[in-house]
Protein backbone atom coordinates (compact mmCIF):
# COMPACT_ATOMS: atom_id res chain seq x y z
CA UNK A 1 0.00 0.00 0.00
CA UNK A 2 1.27 3.46 -0.88
CA UNK A 3 2.46 5.39 2.15
CA UNK A 4 0.13 8.26 2.96
CA UNK A 5 1.67 11.73 3.01
CA UNK A 6 -0.09 15.05 3.56
CA UNK A 7 1.02 18.66 3.37
CA UNK A 8 0.42 20.40 6.70
CA UNK A 9 0.60 24.18 6.89
CA UNK A 10 0.46 24.45 10.66
CA UNK A 11 -0.15 22.77 14.02
CA UNK A 12 -1.66 24.81 16.87
CA UNK A 13 -1.65 23.29 20.36
CA UNK A 14 -3.65 23.92 23.53
CA UNK A 15 -6.86 25.22 22.01
CA UNK A 16 -9.40 25.28 24.84
CA UNK A 17 -13.17 25.07 24.25
CA UNK A 18 -12.68 26.10 20.63
CA UNK A 19 -13.49 22.82 18.91
CA UNK A 20 -15.71 21.12 21.45
CA UNK A 21 -15.32 21.02 25.23
CA UNK A 22 -11.72 19.87 25.74
CA UNK A 23 -8.16 20.77 24.87
CA UNK A 24 -7.50 20.28 21.17
CA UNK A 25 -4.68 20.56 18.68
CA UNK A 26 -5.52 22.02 15.29
CA UNK A 27 -3.82 20.37 12.32
CA UNK A 28 -4.26 22.53 9.20
CA UNK A 29 -4.01 20.76 5.85
CA UNK A 30 -2.79 22.35 2.65
CA UNK A 31 -5.10 22.50 -0.41
CA UNK A 32 -8.76 23.38 -0.89
CA UNK A 33 -11.22 22.93 -3.77
CA UNK A 34 -12.80 26.35 -3.17
CA UNK A 35 -11.61 29.82 -4.05
CA UNK A 36 -13.59 31.93 -1.62
CA UNK A 37 -13.58 35.67 -2.20
CA UNK A 38 -12.62 36.31 1.43
CA UNK A 39 -10.39 33.30 2.06
CA UNK A 40 -9.69 33.08 5.79
CA UNK A 41 -6.62 30.87 5.37
CA UNK A 42 -4.92 31.75 2.07
CA UNK A 43 -1.68 29.97 3.01
CA UNK A 44 -3.57 26.73 2.37
CA UNK A 45 -3.63 27.59 -1.33
CA UNK A 46 -0.85 27.69 -3.88
CA UNK A 47 2.37 25.74 -3.76
CA UNK A 48 4.99 28.14 -2.45
CA UNK A 49 6.43 25.63 0.01
CA UNK A 50 4.87 27.00 3.20
CA UNK A 51 4.10 23.52 4.49
CA UNK A 52 5.71 20.37 5.80
CA UNK A 53 4.86 16.86 4.65
CA UNK A 54 3.79 14.36 7.30
CA UNK A 55 2.84 10.72 7.29
CA UNK A 56 0.08 9.68 9.73
CA UNK A 57 2.84 8.25 11.95
CA UNK A 58 4.85 11.50 11.84
CA UNK A 59 1.79 13.50 12.80
CA UNK A 60 0.78 11.12 15.58
CA UNK A 61 4.20 11.23 17.22
CA UNK A 62 4.21 15.03 16.91
CA UNK A 63 0.84 15.68 18.57
CA UNK A 64 0.73 12.90 21.16
CA UNK A 65 2.80 15.10 23.50
CA UNK A 66 -0.60 16.42 24.62
CA UNK A 67 -2.31 13.05 25.00
CA UNK A 68 -2.81 13.48 28.75
CA UNK A 69 -4.66 16.75 28.11
CA UNK A 70 -6.78 15.12 25.43
CA UNK A 71 -7.85 12.22 27.62
CA UNK A 72 -8.37 14.31 30.78
CA UNK A 73 -10.57 16.88 29.04
CA UNK A 74 -12.24 14.74 26.34
CA UNK A 75 -10.25 16.64 23.74
CA UNK A 76 -8.15 15.58 20.80
CA UNK A 77 -7.24 16.68 17.31
CA UNK A 78 -9.16 18.94 14.96
CA UNK A 79 -8.34 18.56 11.29
CA UNK A 80 -8.76 21.86 9.44
CA UNK A 81 -7.21 23.61 6.52
CA UNK A 82 -7.58 24.02 3.69
CA UNK A 83 -9.83 21.03 3.29
CA UNK A 84 -8.86 17.96 5.32
CA UNK A 85 -11.62 15.86 3.76
CA UNK A 86 -9.47 15.64 0.64
CA UNK A 87 -7.30 13.16 2.60
CA UNK A 88 -9.68 10.59 4.14
CA UNK A 89 -7.23 7.69 4.10
CA UNK A 90 -4.64 9.75 5.95
CA UNK A 91 -7.17 10.55 8.70
CA UNK A 92 -8.35 6.94 8.89
CA UNK A 93 -4.77 5.77 9.39
CA UNK A 94 -4.26 8.45 12.04
CA UNK A 95 -7.33 7.14 13.91
CA UNK A 96 -5.84 3.65 13.91
CA UNK A 97 -2.73 5.04 15.56
CA UNK A 98 -4.37 7.21 18.22
CA UNK A 99 -7.13 4.76 19.07
CA UNK A 100 -10.68 5.58 20.19
CA UNK A 101 -9.80 7.68 23.25
CA UNK A 102 -9.04 10.90 21.38
CA UNK A 103 -11.78 13.05 19.95
CA UNK A 104 -11.21 13.65 16.24
CA UNK A 105 -12.95 16.69 14.79
CA UNK A 106 -13.24 17.73 11.18
CA UNK A 107 -13.55 21.28 9.85
CA UNK A 108 -14.94 20.92 6.36
CA UNK A 109 -16.88 22.64 3.61
CA UNK A 110 -18.27 19.22 2.50
CA UNK A 111 -17.27 20.22 -1.04
CA UNK A 112 -15.54 16.90 -1.66
CA UNK A 113 -16.61 13.58 -3.22
CA UNK A 114 -19.26 11.81 -1.16
CA UNK A 115 -16.99 8.76 -0.92
CA UNK A 116 -14.59 10.89 1.15
CA UNK A 117 -17.27 11.83 3.67
CA UNK A 118 -18.57 8.27 3.78
CA UNK A 119 -15.03 7.07 4.61
CA UNK A 120 -14.59 9.68 7.35
CA UNK A 121 -17.90 9.31 9.21
CA UNK A 122 -16.83 6.15 11.08
CA UNK A 123 -13.62 7.75 12.40
CA UNK A 124 -14.52 11.36 13.31
CA UNK A 125 -16.57 12.45 16.31
CA UNK A 126 -17.66 15.97 15.37
CA UNK A 127 -17.93 17.79 12.06
CA UNK A 128 -17.69 21.59 11.96
CA UNK A 129 -19.23 22.42 8.59
CA UNK A 130 -18.75 25.84 7.01
CA UNK A 131 -21.51 26.01 4.42
CA UNK A 132 -20.99 29.62 3.24
CA UNK A 133 -24.62 29.71 2.04
CA UNK A 134 -27.05 27.05 0.84
CA UNK A 135 -28.32 29.23 -2.00
CA UNK A 136 -26.62 27.84 -5.15
CA UNK A 137 -26.18 31.25 -6.78
CA UNK A 138 -24.68 32.87 -3.68
CA UNK A 139 -22.42 29.87 -3.12
CA UNK A 140 -21.08 29.87 -6.67
CA UNK A 141 -20.56 33.62 -6.68
CA UNK A 142 -18.65 33.47 -3.39
CA UNK A 143 -16.65 30.23 -3.80
CA UNK A 144 -16.42 29.79 -7.59
CA UNK A 145 -17.91 26.30 -7.19
CA UNK A 146 -21.29 24.54 -7.33
CA UNK A 147 -22.74 23.39 -4.02
CA UNK A 148 -24.53 20.36 -5.48
CA UNK A 149 -22.06 17.98 -3.84
CA UNK A 150 -22.42 19.84 -0.53
CA UNK A 151 -26.15 19.16 -0.60
CA UNK A 152 -25.52 15.51 -1.44
CA UNK A 153 -23.15 15.20 1.50
CA UNK A 154 -25.64 16.75 3.90
CA UNK A 155 -28.15 14.08 2.83
CA UNK A 156 -25.48 11.38 3.23
CA UNK A 157 -24.76 12.49 6.80
CA UNK A 158 -28.48 12.66 7.58
CA UNK A 159 -29.04 9.16 6.19
CA UNK A 160 -26.28 7.96 8.57
CA UNK A 161 -28.09 9.59 11.51
CA UNK A 162 -25.16 11.83 12.34
CA UNK A 163 -26.87 15.24 12.21
CA UNK A 164 -26.37 15.93 15.93
CA UNK A 165 -22.63 15.38 15.54
CA UNK A 166 -22.46 18.36 13.18
CA UNK A 167 -22.02 22.01 14.12
CA UNK A 168 -22.94 24.06 11.08
CA UNK A 169 -21.29 27.43 10.68
CA UNK A 170 -23.46 29.88 8.74
CA UNK A 171 -21.66 33.16 8.11
CA UNK A 172 -23.05 36.54 7.22
CA UNK A 173 -20.73 37.47 4.35
CA UNK A 174 -20.57 41.19 3.53
CA UNK A 175 -21.71 41.93 -0.02
CA UNK A 176 -22.73 38.30 -0.66
CA UNK A 177 -25.63 37.27 1.58
CA UNK A 178 -28.12 38.69 4.06
CA UNK A 179 -29.73 37.65 7.33
CA UNK A 180 -32.71 36.47 5.27
CA UNK A 181 -30.44 34.25 3.18
CA UNK A 182 -28.83 32.88 6.31
CA UNK A 183 -32.18 32.04 7.86
CA UNK A 184 -33.19 30.25 4.65
CA UNK A 185 -30.01 28.18 4.86
CA UNK A 186 -30.77 27.20 8.44
CA UNK A 187 -34.35 26.21 7.67
CA UNK A 188 -33.23 24.05 4.74
CA UNK A 189 -30.86 22.16 7.04
CA UNK A 190 -33.33 21.92 9.89
CA UNK A 191 -35.63 20.11 7.46
CA UNK A 192 -32.92 17.41 7.22
CA UNK A 193 -32.71 17.10 11.01
CA UNK A 194 -29.71 19.33 11.71
CA UNK A 195 -30.06 21.32 14.94
CA UNK A 196 -26.66 22.74 15.93
CA UNK A 197 -25.78 26.04 14.30
CA UNK A 198 -23.12 28.71 14.75
CA UNK A 199 -24.19 32.01 13.19
CA UNK A 200 -21.48 34.64 12.89
CA UNK A 201 -20.26 37.48 10.66
CA UNK A 202 -17.11 37.56 8.61
CA UNK A 203 -14.98 40.50 9.72
CA UNK A 204 -13.62 41.80 6.42
CA UNK A 205 -10.95 44.43 6.18
CA UNK A 206 -11.61 46.48 3.08
CA UNK A 207 -8.75 48.45 1.57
Amino acid sequence: MEKQQAKIIGIARHRLSTDGDGVTTLVAFHDCPLRCRYCLNPQSLGDDGRFREYSPEDLYYTVRIDELYFIATNGGVTFGGGEPSLRPQFIREFRELCGPEWQLNLETSLCVPSANIEALLPVVNTLFIDIKDMNPDIYRRYTGHSNDIVRDNFRLIADAGRQHDCIIRIPLIPDYNTDTDREASRKALEALGYDRFDLFTYQIRKH
